[in-house]
């Protein structure tokens, strides 16, 4: 057994000088092997993450290329093994090599970078995974698009679409992770909360059954503080985006398709057109024909917001908004920026603020269809902004409906609500922040840089009732696009 896990060392210095500066030595992982100590540090090293079901199959080829560049040892199918396992089992040997006196286990402490290569589900995994940890030096995190919507790599400047899974390319991307800053992003906890039904469940059914990821809920133990009695509880946590409405129904209509048929969903911009012509299926562009007035938001859910700690206020909601957006980056629905930019008239009347990942606020923004959309396309374009706030409190009963379709980070589900009076209560609350490395393409601003301040002469008018005339102007972005293929006949 150990000549067979030496054998999988398959990296030599002389073949590529470049290529060491990213290397980890296979005694780390395994510490059964002997200790042999490469004659250099790396100045970045990377354990790599890859979910092979993301990218329209392209994982799978994602990961040879990496096993054949670096230590495959340092290279992880996640659909074989999980993160927070092959964390746990990382840290506790660089920490006991280093209480050893391992001058290498301690640099590799300090240096290590996490590569994670799926879709924005993934990307969420790792980031609980890693906040879960609670290291004193959490590695930072790149993120690789290789999913159907992919706006956390593209929110820190690592594109939209998957940069190629060729050597070539793969080094290429390395050396933007060697070269790329860290930045900080607000963390949100997110729990559930419902009173034990007399019949029936409550439970939320998992998305693409990923029990261990962080972005799905998970019940809380009978000892969690979060418990309380005759009650089921659920706890999560998100980075980019909460989302209800109809925007998560036709995510999960998606999802639910893919895991029924994956052979049809190996490409990326396939998957895109897809995805297209179930929000026309679903309704999303012709609600007034498809969806009733009871699934309005203000019908399903009572929402509170808080600006000021430990301050609860009714936010309103008009009767026309279908789907609810709660952003913490400035990317959704493939790269669109529902909050956009408040000039200084707006942040002044309404007391709003650019939207910063770091502030410790979420943007709270309404669509009504998915036409309204279609304002993002123009400039300065944006949904109808609801609130900034420090936390958020929705309560669901059954009312209007047996069920409400959520969505955190891309990943969907269906919520059954309560079969009585009672109510599904879900709050979120702001949980710390996680490290991201971004590129100089970064779109993300902080609330410590200065060049992020918008010009007072800067104009973003309000578009909340006048959206009809951009359905002239459909199809400018992946988000919102008619194919050829499609059948216009299914929106009529």
């Amino acid at each position: 057994m150990i000549l067979g896990c030496c054998r999988m060392d398959n990296f030599s210095p002389e073949k590529d000088e470049f290529l060491k500066e990213f290397y980890i030595p296979s005694y780390i992982f395994l510490p059964e092997l002997p200790t042999r100590h490469p004659s250099f540090v790396p100045s970045c090293p990377v354990v790599v993450f890859i979910n092979t079901k993301s990218g329209g199959q392209l994982g799978s080829a994602l990961l040879a290329t990496y096993c054949n560049l670096l230590n495959k040892l340092q290279v992880f199918n996640l659909k074989e093994e999980a993160p927070d396992k092959v964390l746990h089992k990382l840290y506790g040997n660089l920490e006991k090599f280093k209480s050893n006196g391992d001058h290498l286990a301690a640099e590799i402490l300090n240096r290590l970078r996490l590569i994670v290569a799926g879709g924005d589900g993934t990307a969420s995994w790792l980031l609980g995974v890693v906040c879960d940890l609670r290291l004193a030096r959490p590695p930072p995190i790149i993120t690789v698009p290789l999913g159907t919507g992919n706006n956390i790599p593209f929110s820190f400047g690592w594109g939209m679409r998957n940069p190629g899974i060729d050597c070539q390319s793969v080094k290429s991307f390395l050396e933007q992770v060697m070269k790329a800053r860290e930045m900080k992003i607000d963390s949100w906890h997110i729990i559930m909360r419902m009173r034990v039904p007399k019949e029936g469940s409550c439970d939320p059914i998992l998305p693409l059954e990923l029990p261990h990821a962080m972005h799905a809920f998970q019940r809380v133990s009978e000892s969690d503080s979060l418990t309380m009695e005759r009650h089921q509880t659920f706890r999560g946590g998100f980075w980019n985006y909460f989302s209800i409405g109809m925007d998560a129904q036709v995510s999960y209509a998606f999802h639910h398709k893919r895991k029924k048929h994956p052979e049809k969903f190996k490409n990326q911009l396939a998957n895109q057109r897809t995805y297209l012509k179930l929000g026309c299926t679903q309704g999303w562009f012709c609600t007034s024909l498809f969806q009733p007035t009871s699934r309005n938001i203000a019908c399903l859910a009572k929402v509170k917001i808080m600006k000021k700690t430990g301050h609860w206020e009714k936010l309103h909601i008009p009767n026309s908004i279908r789907s609810i957006v709660c952003l913490n980056l400035p990317s959704f629905s493939g790269g669109l920026n529902p909050w956009g930019t408040p000039d200084k008239k707006k942040q002044r009347d309404r007391d709003l603020t650019p939207p910063f990942v770091d502030d410790g606020l979420l943007e709270v923004v309404g669509f009504k269809d998915g036409w309204h959309g279609l304002v993002l396309l123009a400039p300065g374009g944006h949904g109808t902004r609801l609130a900034q706030a420090r936390g958020i409190q929705f309560k669901f009963r059954k009312g209007a409906g047996d069920h409400a379709y959520m969505r955190i980070d891309g990943e969907p589900w269906k919520q059954p609500l309560p079969q009585d009076k009672d109510e599904v209560v879900v709050e979120i609350s702001h949980l710390g922040q996680v490290s991201i490395l971004a590129t100089d393409n970064c779109i993300a601003k902080s609330v410590y840089d200065v060049s992020t301040q918008p010009d007072e002469d800067s104009t973003s008018e309000d578009s909340d009732n006048s959206y009809s005339e951009e359905r002239k102007n459909f199809g400018a972005a992946d988000a919102f696009r008619y194919y050829d293929d499609i059948d216009r006949t299914c929106i009529s």
